[in-house]
């Protein structure tokens, strides 16, 4: 099976340029192809680790990835499917951001001896003459389509700035940069980002008359459409500093059901015909097909050993063992505690289990934290340092999420 059809097969396919083409030269030929990231933050997310399998399922069938980071786009900030304008970022903090990212998409991309390229556009865009850009770019884009794409129309509700209507134009010279420099045919990404892809296209056929293409994948969607990745306490980080390896198994391991075989196709190198056995499980039987999406997902992110662990923490749990050392956990010390004691709503936001005291106060209401197995029903109650005889106490927050707080006297 070719790399196009591997793809298909699997799902991530949303839209493309012209197909006939793009199978015969994925399938069929050698080709460079690159996908953007923006450095709007610190750490890669799930969001980002479809684009990153997109990369490499392509690497692995002979092609050769360009990650493009946006040195120079992250300065103005991509307006695509967002209501209100993004935070305006350092030039200090888009390089740190940089380096965050290459780091993380390493571990599934090899960057070895040319066998993929990062660039970052900040080495073109910075320091162009603005004029100039204007008469042999800009001259080529008309402001009644652009403002017709799909990326505009939520901002245009709010106010679209000049400042970013030039994202479009900015991301489409990308595309005109690497396919000169590099013979880069193809643009890759996200469906939220087809308008823009559709630009640089167009640019690369009309300022050099040359042939270029562009695909998108599929978005990490629920099977209702909501976006995948997002939990109360925020997103889910690459890094785990940010998400614990074992919040990040347990994130993959409480998938819904209508889910998880979407996510096996997408998210791991799995055989199709292996996921497609797994596919027949019905009822509580498809939990090991939970399990094994989120140990091979997290293995992928963190490495075998960090996988085991997560896993072995999870099993123990839910089989009522008493295996706690993978548990994600937070040192208490004894500041915090006020007369030898510390509040429950104190404890819940020291752990951050819960994003406010308002939250903590409505799980407790509707039975949802348990302390050392036992309910607990009163928001204003206190835990001593007494009951920390073990050492650590053991928290629960519904069903799934467990968390250790540590206290030694």
């Amino acid at each position: 099976m070719g790399v196009f059809d591997e793809l298909k097969a699997r799902g991530l396919i949303a839209q493309l340029t012209n197909e006939e083409r793009v199978k015969d030269l994925l399938n069929h030929g050698k080709t460079s192809f690159y996908i953007g990231f923006d450095p709007t933050a610190d750490s890669l997310h799930v969001g980002h680790f479809v684009q990153i399998m997109v990369m490499s399922h392509m690497q692995k069938a002979g092609h050769t990835p360009i990650a493009l980071f946006g040195g120079g786009t992250g300065m103005v900030g991509d307006p695509s499917g967002k209501s209100d304008m993004r935070k305006m970022l350092t030039r200090e903090e888009i390089d740190h951001n940089i380096a965050c990212f290459q780091k993380q998409m390493s571990r599934l991309v090899d960057f070895s001896d040319g066998k993929a390229i990062m660039v970052n556009n900040a080495d073109w865009l910075l320091n162009l003459n603005y004029i100039q850009f204007l008469r042999d770019i800009g001259v080529h884009f008309s402001v009644n389509r652009m403002l017709a794409a799909e990326c505009y129309k939520q901002r245009m509700e709010k106010g679209l700035t000049f400042f970013e209507l030039n994202y479009m134009i900015m991301q489409s010279y990308d595309f005109l940069v690497l396919n000169r420099k590099y013979d880069c045919q193809l643009e890759l990404g996200g469906d939220d980002q087809w308008s823009n892809i559709i630009g640089g296209v167009e640019l690369v056929r009309r300022v050099d008359g040359k042939e270029a293409f562009g695909m998108t994948f599929t978005l990490l969607t629920t099977s209702d459409g909501r976006k995948m990745g997002k939990t109360e306490n925020g997103a889910v980080w690459l890094d785990p500093e940010k998400t614990s390896p074992y919040d990040f198994y347990q994130y993959w391991r409480n998938v819904d059901d209508a889910d998880v075989i979407r996510c096996l196709k997408i998210l791991t190198f799995l055989p199709l015909d292996e996921i497609e056995q797994l596919a027949k499980l019905q009822g509580s039987e498809l939990n090991k097909a939970k399990e094994i999406l989120a140990y091979e997902v997290t293995k992928l992110i963190h490495g075998e050993e960090e996988a085991n662990k997560a896993q072995e923490a999870a099993r123990a749990l839910f089989g009522a063992g008493a295996n706690t050392d993978n548990m994600p956990s937070t040192e208490l010390t004894a500041e915090d505690f006020t007369d030898g004691a510390i509040s429950l709503l104190d404890l819940l936001a020291k752990t951050k289990l819960v994003p406010s005291k308002g939250e903590a106060r409505r799980l407790i209401a509707q039975g949802g934290i348990s302390v050392n197995d036992q309910k607990m029903e009163d928001a204003n109650a206190r835990i001593t340092m007494d009951a920390f005889e073990q050492g650590y106490l053991i928290i629960k927050k519904g069903k799934k999420v467990y968390h250790k707080a540590v206290f030694t006297k």
